[in-house]
């Protein structure tokens, strides 16, 4: 695979692939890829579509999860995750970046992007992770407004409409705005940061026919449930979104303190990817074949000992 003379790229657009997927029936699983290293790891693991978490976007770039990036940074790291696996991509939109004619610019340059779809949540900025305490609302009605909008503006893009409302406003609340996101053009709902198996079931089974993406992030409100379980609950679509990330930080934070203690990488090389692993997953040597000016690159078999 080469992105630079787009074999094995698809040629049919990524909105449509992604509803090739999700018209197989059962559930679509998607990991958080933070960026295209991750991207590609995923797809060698089998996996047949990804997502791009903004809070990993965020963190990433050192901030927090606050809605205070821009489309083109955003972008920046959905061209990376897209062009790197070829795989449809869910991007998270956060508050759309703005009002209606902000969110069209984004749902234009997303796809422009490469991306396969979004989710939109109805939250008031400063937002917050969908996890955490005290979020403002949007108006129902301003944020339908957003989802027609982003409806209007798309070419293929999948869009989705995520609610935080069942922390504040319950069950109830949840429901009447997603299905009014439903009337006002979303494709799918993202209920956001549901905290038991009951409450997963009563969404669903008050959302007939509708598909529905559930969240099994980490430290947050959702008891861990499986890939299976969301399936038996109702649910169509089912992200991880900064699993990758928290590993990839947690393993660098170590691999730090152990240069500071030990002087040196030499007590960790065992728990790094190596040359050869890395080449293959990028696709080194497909690179080189398409310059004959590059010497093909010998990976050296293992670091050499120090003498003396």
């Amino acid at each position: 695979m080469s992105y630079l003379i787009g074999a094995d790229c698809p040629t049919q657009p990524a909105g449509e692939r992604f509803r090739a997927l999700l018209a197989r029936g059962g559930i679509l699983g998607m990991p958080g890829t933070h960026n295209g290293q991750a991207a590609l790891q995923a797809k060698a693991a089998g996996f047949e579509a990804l997502y791009l978490s903004g809070a990993a976007m965020t963190a990433s770039m050192g901030l927090p999860d606050l809605g205070i990036i821009t489309v083109d940074e955003a972008c920046f790291f959905v061209r990376q995750v897209a062009r790197a696996s070829f795989l449809p991509v869910l991007v998270d939109g956060d508050t759309g970046y703005g009002e209606a004619l902000n969110v069209m610019n984004m749902v234009r340059a997303f796809e422009d992007a490469g991306a396969a779809a979004v989710h939109i949540e109805d939250q008031l900025l400063p937002k917050k992770c969908g996890h955490l305490n005290d979020k403002k609302l949007a108006d129902a009605y301003d944020m339908a407004a957003k989802v027609a909008a982003a409806r209007r503006a798309r070419r293929h893009l999948f869009i989705m409409a995520r609610t935080d409302a069942a922390a504040s406003e319950g069950m109830d609340g949840a429901v009447a705005r997603a299905k009014l996101y439903m009337d006002s053009g979303a494709d799918a709902i993202f209920p956001e940061a549901l905290n038991t198996a009951e409450m997963f079931r009563e969404f669903a089974r008050r959302m007939p026919g509708v598909p529905l993406l559930a969240n099994m992030t980490e430290f947050g409100r959702t008891p861990f449930f499986t890939e299976a379980e969301f399936a038996e609950m109702g649910y169509r679509m089912v992200i991880w979104p900064v699993s990758s990330l928290r590993v990839a930080n947690k393993a660098q934070a170590e691999l730090f303190a152990a240069i500071r203690r030990d002087g040196g990488t030499h007590n960790q090389v065992d728990r790094m990817q190596t040359r050869a692993e890395l080449y293959a997953t990028i696709d080194y040597a497909g690179y080189e074949a398409l310059d004959a000016s590059i010497v093909s690159t010998i990976v050296p078999v293992a670091m050499p000992q120090r003498t003396g």
